[in-house]
């Protein structure tokens, strides 16, 4: 009886050792391969300079990226085709990293002439998301499928801008975490890392100045983490006359995660480090590469954000 406990305890033992042997190996793996990432830069009524394809050449951005790529460890895959985006597609990549602008579900307007999603389509996100997949979204990202607005117009005058629409807002604005309302003229302004500890942005410093096209945003989700947060004081425009606000942000959807930088207008900005280290930290930590305490933070860091700009002469 005795020689039977023992073996039994003994048999336990390594039972429990060879669990936590797999679940390390398996944590090991998902970090040691590389990430699967879906770049999709479909423009619907703007094609930035820094997606656009010329002569069939990658853009800057998919440069950019591949090398981000090899030096990071992710395998990118590259695509404006909207059509390609469904639940069987979408099986293939940990991350979907989504550069578009203005409402990619439909065929007009239609600036960079390739297919739209589909409706089906961006359920599909939506629930590959919430199943687990990770999202990143940059710049334009905010400016797609606008609460409110008719694919056809899409304009920066519309009324419904300079409004937070809260839970009536679009699915997209809710899922993404804001909205872009407007930009001004490009110029140079600070950025401030609120959220160093934030797996990957330990390097950076705590505030940085530089030129961009700046997104003014709004209709932020309750429950962002602020990564790094947008002074206004001092920049020329209309579109900024408010405090400051958050421009990069962590939040969870589902299961998922979601990453979003209004950051990434100018060829310039996709060639620093700063940015490039900010983009790493999204797909490493949207892809599970990282865990991130991602409490929600606005109301602390940014309690002013929801103060809107004045609206403009030309809102209709």
């Amino acid at each position: 009886m005795h020689r039977l406990r023992f073996l039994c305890s003994r048999l336990i033992a390594a039972l429990l050792v060879m669990t936590a042997f797999v679940s390390v190996g398996r944590a090991s793996d998902a970090a040691m391969r590389p990430l699967r990432v879906l770049f999709f830069s479909k423009s619907a009524n703007f094609e930035h300079s820094v997606v656009k394809r010329v002569d069939g050449q990658p853009s800057w951005a998919e440069q950019i990226l591949g090398e981000l790529g090899k030096k990071r460890g992710y395998e990118f895959t590259f695509t404006k085709d909207g059509s390609q985006i469904t639940p069987e597609f979408l099986t293939k990549f940990d991350v979907l990293f989504f550069y578009t602008c203005g409402f990619f579900t439909n065929d007009v307007p239609n600036v960079d002439g390739q297919p739209p999603m589909s409706e089906a389509g961006l359920r599909a996100v939506y629930d590959a998301v919430a199943a687990g997949k990770g999202f990143v979204g940059c710049h334009s990202a905010s400016d797609c499928l606008h609460t409110g607005e008719q694919p056809q117009v899409n304009f920066q005058t519309e009324p419904g801008r300079w409004v937070n629409h809260g839970a009536a807002s679009h699915p997209w604005v809710r899922f993404l975490g804001g909205e872009f309302i407007r930009h001004g003229a490009q110029q140079a302004t600070e950025i401030r890392v609120v959220s160093p500890e934030f797996p990957g942005l330990k390097a950076l410093p705590a505030a940085t100045r530089f030129a961009e096209e700046w997104y003014s945003l709004k209709d932020f989700a309750p429950d962002l983490h602020v990564v790094h947060l947008m002074e206004t004081a001092g920049m020329e425009g209309l579109e900024y006359r408010r405090p400051a606000f958050p421009c990069t942000w962590a939040r969870r959807h589902g299961k998922g995660r979601v990453f979003y930088t209004s950051l990434g207008h100018r060829e310039d900005v996709w060639a620093s480090e700063f940015f490039q280290t900010t983009i790493a930290a999204g797909l490493n930590w949207a892809g599970g590469r990282v865990e991130a305490d991602v409490t929600p933070n606005l109301e602390r860091v940014a309690p002013g954000a929801r103060q809107l700009p004045p609206t403009p002469p030309d809102a209709k």
